[in-house]
């Protein structure tokens, strides 16, 4: 790459908005279907009243564990195989796509099983009340099992992103959360299986995800088990180079979950079942931002590879500036329906109350925020894991985590809120000042070797 081509401007890539949106929209809609329907499931959990609603605000740290190991191999999967296939060892990254998923099998349901025997410590570390125990007995076992497949049918998805493809996923995406929200009443309410069928009703509709995405990757040879010529453990080590800090950075925030739930306890079970809901409700409004995510990595990862460092720089540029803008939009209209939102959630006046105050506060910060989740998927793209592990670290415990407790100290549950907000904001400053300063390495590293 030359040096004069610095002065380059995002003006100088017409092209870039349209790349962007071709990649990311299909998996817009996925997500949006994804996180409708846990919405939808919350809603319909909602209904059965505080308990459930606070059994599911103390499982939601544990699933995030879960899903952070999955999305940590993921990112891994995606930088490997499409590393490999622009070697154009097309052999080897079928391979490694039946590594990746038996792998991410067994890690997955190693975990299941942990969180399962360590329930007991683990609801006493967040405070649990004593109530909430037999209801997690009863739903922690196929939510288990439900987290299981999930993560199984996501490790599909990834390979199906490595290999360019993001329209399978977005579509099956769309599909199973249709089937789950069709499925949750009737598992939920005319079964009479309550929380349980909430979870049930998850199996079943990514069961049928799994039954057909992987006769698809199989057929479309994304993936082998036979491992002929393969170094395994050499394969697995290389794997696990990349997937450690990608892991490490997406284990960070139920960590930090778990220690924000315990602070929320405090306020009683009402504030956690509305800190599980407004959690929910923050997933769904950055549906966007979560798109990049996945979409941008690969896109950046093939720049990168033909040295087109000024490309990368007006790609991420124009996506920041897109999600602070939509963000925003989103707060606006998020705080107009707070009072029918909050009531629509949740048959429960004191949890509905406290949504509302949520959803004053919090929305406003979710811009920054969002540069902050896509500056990490960034820097992982980027070669740089350790720089997003840092970018995660520092949004979690030295923004957020003692931004909500001094605000908790200092104005009670309203403080709590705020601290939220001013926490946020401060991880998205954060995350943008230690991007520019790993481009500013990356810029170098590229201006003296040459372009691969």
């Amino acid at each position: 790459m030359s040096s004069h081509s610095s002065t380059k401007s995002q003006s100088d890539y017409p092209d870039l908005g349209r790349q962007l949106f071709s990649m990311t929209w299909p998996m817009l809609f996925g997500v949006l279907s994804l996180m409708s329907f846990q919405l939808v499931d919350s809603a319909f959990i909602g209904q059965l009243g505080v308990l459930p609603l606070a059994a599911q605000g103390f499982t939601l740290p544990m699933q995030m564990v879960v899903i952070g190991l999955q999305v940590g191999l993921g990112i891994a999967t995606t930088s490997l195989i499409s590393r490999v296939l622009g070697a154009d060892e097309t052999l080897r990254a079928k391979q490694l796509g039946g590594l990746v998923v038996l792998t991410g099998a067994v890690s997955v349901f190693l975990i299941c099983v942990l969180i399962w025997f360590l329930r007991g410590p683990i609801l006493m570390l967040l405070s649990a009340p004593s109530d909430v125990y037999p209801v997690i007995d009863a739903y922690w076992p196929v939510w288990l099992a439900s987290s299981w497949t999930g993560a199984m049918l996501y490790f599909a998805y990834s390979l199906c992103r490595a290999n360019g493809n993001t329209m399978l996923p977005g579509i099956m995406m769309m599909v199973t959360s249709v089937l789950n929200m069709v499925l949750d009443p009737i598992f939920i309410f005319t079964l009479d299986m309550g929380l349980v069928g909430a979870a049930w009703a998850t199996i079943a509709a990514f069961g049928v995800g799994l039954l057909v995405v992987y006769p698809l990757v199989l057929k479309r040879h994304w993936m082998s088990l036979n491992w002929q010529g393969l170094d395994v453990l050499v394969s697995i080590k290389e794997l696990a180079n990349i997937m450690a800090p990608a892991m490490l950075s997406q284990l960070l925030p139920p960590l930090s979950s778990m220690l924000a739930t315990k602070l929320v306890a405090g306020f009683g079970a009402a504030t956690v079942a509305a800190w599980a809901l407004g959690s929910r409700l923050e997933f769904f409004s950055i549906v966007v931002v979560l798109a990049l995510t996945m979409s941008m990595p690969p896109m950046v990862g093939r720049m990168l590879g033909a040295g087109e460092i000024c490309k990368i720089k007006a790609l991420i540029k124009l996506a920041v500036k897109f999600v602070l803008i939509w963000q925003f939009v989103i707060a606006a209209a998020l705080f107009v329906t707070s009072p029918v939102l909050s009531h629509l959630l949740t048959s429960e006046l004191s949890v509905s109350e406290i949504l509302s105050v949520h959803l004053f506060w919090v929305p406003v910060s979710l811009g920054p925020l969002g540069v902050c989740m896509l500056m990490v998927s960034i820097c992982n793209a980027l070669a740089l894991p350790m720089r997003a592990l840092l970018i995660s670290g520092l949004r979690l415990f030295v923004c957020f985590l003692p931004a909500i407790w001094l605000g908790a100290q200092l104005g009670g549950l309203e403080g709590l809120f705020v601290g939220a907000l001013i926490g946020n904001v401060a991880a998205g400053i954060s995350a943008w000042v230690l991007y520019q300063q790993g481009m500013k390495r990356v810029i170098v590293k590229y201006c003296r070797e040459p372009a691969i």
